[in-house]
């Protein structure tokens, strides 16, 4: 290697680092606990990503049936089974809590930080409720169907054994960001209404939107992929 390529990567090494330390936000003007939520939700998207292409490549290679959607999420109403109405609920649940926190992110630029409080804490509210559907959809296909995430109970075969465990698996992993984040929201809430962010510009607000709408869009894959298909 010559020396004045040696001098030419010192020199781009150089005004990296310059560049980079320069100032106290990253990319000349972005906070850098956005840059950062931006990374680890890009390191989210490759693991769920991972999780629906391993859920695709099971769907086409297996050779018992795939147990039928309609019938598996059914919810009984007045003696009537109407399929997947309880899914139904909580991905308008979801989509709702999106809007809310839309405009908690808009109040907060705006500086009205009990608007902020109460918005974020009714996304939180709407995450909550969320999961506890989610509680009770588990528990209906454990007790009532006999789906476990290692087969079936007795007497409760639906098809393809691997139907439990890709589903539980996704829906657990994908809840659990939901549980995370209803904790990070109230979290954030009550430091906003205390004054701790009256410094800033309330980007928290929107670094925390970026994950709950991370969250939400996450869902929606997971409803096409298990619900629709």
């Amino acid at each position: 290697m010559t020396d004045t390529t040696l001098s030419t990567q010192e020199s781009i090494f150089t005004s990296t680092a310059r560049d980079w330390s320069s100032d106290m936000t990253t990319f000349k003007g972005v906070p850098w606990g956005k840059a950062m939520m931006w990374i680890f939700l890009l390191s989210d998207t490759f693991i769920f990503t991972c999780f629906l292409v391993g859920y695709m490549v099971m769907r086409m290679t297996v050779t018992e049936a795939w147990p039928v959607a309609s019938e598996v999420f059914a919810l009984t109403v007045w003696g009537v089974s109407v399929p997947l109405l309880l899914i139904a609920i909580m991905t308008f649940i979801l989509i709702t809590s999106s809007g809310t926190m839309a405009m908690a992110v808009n109040m907060g630029y705006q500086r009205r930080k009990w608007a902020v409080f109460w918005l974020m804490l009714a996304t939180a509210l709407l995450g909550a409720s969320f999961v506890g559907m989610q509680c009770y959809e588990w528990s209906k296909l454990i007790i009532d169907e006999g789906i476990r995430p290692w087969g079936y109970a007795p007497d409760h075969d639906l098809g393809a054994p691997q139907f439990g465990s890709i589903f539980f698996m996704v829906t657990g992993f994908h809840g659990l960001h939901v549980s995370v984040g209803v904790i990070y929201l109230i979290t954030v809430a009550i430091r906003v209404v205390r004054g701790k962010y009256d410094h800033t510009n309330f980007e928290i607000v929107e670094i925390t939107g970026l994950y709950w709408h991370f969250v939400d869009l996450v869902w929606v894959f997971i409803f096409a992929f298990f619900y629709l298909w």
